[in-house]
């Protein structure tokens, strides 16, 4: 059987380690911000050569802090893209900020180009999201947040581990913002995200901000919320981490494997590769013809697909004040989006299989 995401391999194959570093927490008595999230914190930021690392409550949490750590408050503004998951905009909305939705370019980001039209005297940070497993166009980013004295925030939480010109993403900005669900490269068996940062007064604010605004106990400085990193996340996030880069790898060889496969059917188009990115492949995603008959088909022969996203951010009711954005290159390509499985236990002959059918239904 073929499964999108397969939870219950990903445990069999670590149950040892995950067993054996979830009984130390429990024998600890210790479950909120203890040793394991001290020691993740630590090794995460070690593994992206970053200075600091906060243990968070999730991957929204994360930007939401970090927005609120860098002083981003009510009638600002802050440059995004519309194709994502809702807690992009969410985050910005939930620090009392205006979402600025750019079009995106041909590998589904945030397009560059298009930012500089964007700026306003309001205009205080850039979010690009380096979605599906692949760098933005960081570095033409990053030159216009740094000319325009903008900040520069990265949701990062499709691409651990993934890396532009050799340097990891989430290092590029002044906060890179992780999330540790279930689904991600790098995932928890629950909820939980982190902020990574080089800067040492942003990385004091973001672990106040995430213990309801205190630096000492019961001595509250700033108004914070709760989210807090758990340490039996963050002990299962240990384990998981050893093995990243081998599930990494796992995606990419699975990816060649789709590439070689697809490549003949006029019919769908395969993800374009950015130059000097390292993708990481959190998803697989094509543009096809018929996209909804060839969805509903694979569906009949027990192949699970999904489309990420089929109604982007500006479009939501609870964005209903930018309903009438015009964005026409989002709105040509998620009519044709199709995710395709791609996780570190497919099988090669799912692969096949996959492969098989979708030149089946095209042929027919």
């Amino acid at each position: 059987m073929i499964l999108f995401n397969d939870f219950k391999k990903q445990y069999y194959f670590l149950r040892d380690e995950i067993d054996s570093a979830i009984k130390e927490v429990l024998e600890s008595g210790w479950y909120i911000l203890g040793s394991k999230v001290n020691k993740f914190e630590i090794e995460f930021a070690d593994y992206l050569k970053s200075k600091y690392c906060v243990g968070v409550g999730n991957g929204f949490e994360a930007i939401q802090i970090s927005l609120m750590a860098l002083g981003i408050k009510r009638g600002d503004e802050v440059i995004t893209t519309s194709h994502s998951a809702i807690a992009t905009g969410l985050a910005i909305k939930a620090v009392g900020a205006n979402p600025v939705f750019v079009d995106i370019d041909d590998y589904y980001h945030l397009d560059a180009s298009k930012i500089k039209e964007k700026i306003t005297k309001k205009t205080k940070a850039i979010l690009p999201v380096h979605l599906y497993g692949q760098s933005v166009d960081i570095e033409n980013i990053k030159k216009i947040a740094q000319k325009n004295n903008l900040y520069l925030i990265e949701d990062c939480a499709q691409a651990h581990g993934a890396e532009y010109n050799g340097k990891k993403l989430g290092t590029f900005g002044h906060a890179g913002c992780f999330s540790f669900y279930p689904t991600k490269n790098l995932a928890g068996f629950g909820d939980g995200g982190a902020i990574v940062t080089d800067n040492f007064e942003l990385y004091e604010k973001s672990k106040m901000i995430r213990n309801y605004g205190q630096k000492n106990k019961y001595q509250h400085e700033i108004c914070g919320l709760n989210s807090r990193l758990d340490e039996l996340q963050a002990a299962i996030l240990l384990v998981q981490l050893r093995h990243l880069e081998e599930y990494n790898e796992k995606r990419r060889q699975i990816a060649v494997q789709y590439f070689q496969l697809l490549r003949h059917i006029k019919q769908i188009n395969l993800p374009k590769i950015r130059k000097r990115a390292n993708h990481v492949y959190h998803l697989f995603v094509i543009e096809a013809d018929k996209r909804d008959d060839l969805k509903v088909y694979l569906n009949k022969n027990n192949i699970p697909t999904m489309i990420h996203y089929p109604v982007p951010i500006h479009q939501q009711k609870c964005f209903s004040e930018f309903n009438k954005l015009n964005l026409p290159v989002l709105d040509k390509k998620i009519s044709k989006i199709l995710s395709l499985p791609v996780h570190p236990f497919l099988e090669q002959q799912d692969i096949i299989y996959i492969c098989n059918k979708i030149g089946k239904f095209y042929e027919d």
